[in-house]
C-alpha cells in the first residue's frame, strides 16, 4: 500500500514539475540577457558549494568566486582546493556544451570523459577502476566489488543505449542512471561527482534546468542511494522543480526594476 502511496505521489510530482518547467522554458526566452547571465554564473557557484558539501567539504561564496571568476586574479597556494574548484567547473562546462551538441549522443564514454577532467591524473594512467573496496567513504550504501565493475560498466553502457529507454522521462531515466552508476561505483574518488554532473547534461540536453541536491538534503540524498531509484527520483523532482521557480522569480523582479536613470551632463 505504501509503495502504491509512493508512486501516485511520483506521478503527481511528474505533472506539477512538467507545469512549472513549460512556464520556465517560455520565461527564459523572454529574459534579460543580463540577468540571466548573471543568475547563471550564480547557479554554478552554488552547484559547486552544495556538490562540495555532499562530499564533506565546506567552500565559501569567495572561494569558489576566486576559483571560477577569470577577472579575479588570485594565488591558487591560499585557496587549498583552487585545482579541484576549477575542475569541477571546466567538467560542468563540457556538459553544457555536450547538452548542446545533438550530434553527439550521450554514451558511457561521456561519463568517462567527465571523470577524466575531474581526475587529470588518472587520465593519465587510462581511467583504471578501484582496485579494492574503499574502507572509509562517505557514501555507505552496498557497491560492486572491485571483478565486477567491468562487466556491470559493460551492462550500463547497453542500458544506457537501449532503444526501449527512450520513451523513458528524463528525470526518470537519470535517478535509474545515478542509481545504478553509483550501486557500481567504479572509482574511489569523484565517483559521485561524475554522475551528479551526467545527470544534468542529460537534464540539459533535454530542455530542462539543472538539479541541484542541496547540502540539506546531504542525508537524504545517502538514504536514497541505499534503496531503488524512487528516492533519487523524488529528489531530482524537487531539485528540477526549485532551479526553475528561483530562475522564474529572478527574471520576474528584473522585469519589474525600474529602469536606471542616466545622469545629467555636468552632475556629480
Amino acid at each position: 500500500m505504501l509503495r502504491y502511496k509512493e508512486t501516485e505521489d511520483i506521478d503527481a510530482r511528474f505533472s506539477e514539475v512538467e507545469r512549472t518547467v513549460t512556464v520556465w522554458r517560455q520565461a527564459i526566452t523572454t529574459a534579460p540577457p543580463v540577468a540571466r547571465t548573471e543568475f547563471n554564473n550564480r547557479l554554478r557557484i552554488s552547484l559547486i558549494h552544495h556538490d562540495a558539501a555532499l562530499e564533506g567539504e565546506v567552500l565559501s561564496y569567495s572561494e569558489i568566486k576566486a576559483a571560477v571568476d577569470p577577472s579575479i586574479i588570485s594565488d591558487p597556494s591560499l585557496i587549498p582546493s583552487y585545482e579541484e574548484i576549477r575542475r569541477f567547473d571546466d567538467a560542468c562546462n563540457f556538459a553544457a556544451e555536450q547538452a548542446a551538441n545533438k550530434k553527439k549522443p550521450f554514451k558511457l564514454d561521456t561519463i568517462r570523459e567527465i571523470y577524466s577532467i575531474l581526475s587529470p591524473d588518472e587520465k593519465a594512467k587510462g581511467l583504471p577502476f578501484r582496485k579494492e573496496n574503499p574502507l572509509h567513504r562517505l557514501y555507505y550504501h552496498d557497491i560492486a566489488p572491485p571483478e565486477k565493475i567491468l562487466p556491470q560498466m559493460k551492462k550500463l553502457g547497453e542500458w544506457i543505449e537501449d532503444p526501449a529507454n527512450k520513451d523513458t522521462h528524463v528525470i526518470e531515466k537519470v535517478a535509474s542512471l545515478h542509481s545504478k552508476f553509483m550501486a557500481i561505483f567504479p572509482w574511489a574518488k569523484e565517483s559521485g561527482r561524475t554522475i551528479r554532473i551526467a545527470s544534468n547534461l542529460l537534464l540539459q540536453e533535454a530542455g530542462y534546468p539543472i538539479a541541484i541536491v542541496h547540502s540539506i538534503d546531504r542525508q537524504r540524498y545517502y538514504e536514497a542511494l541505499r534503496g531503488d531509484h524512487i528516492g533519487l527520483t523524488s529528489l531530482y523532482l524537487e531539485a528540477v522543480q526549485t532551479t526553475a521557480e528561483t530562475e522564474m522569480r529572478v527574471y520576474e523582479e528584473a522585469h519589474k526594476a525600474p529602469p536606471k536613470k542616466r545622469k545629467k551632463s555636468g552632475t556629480a
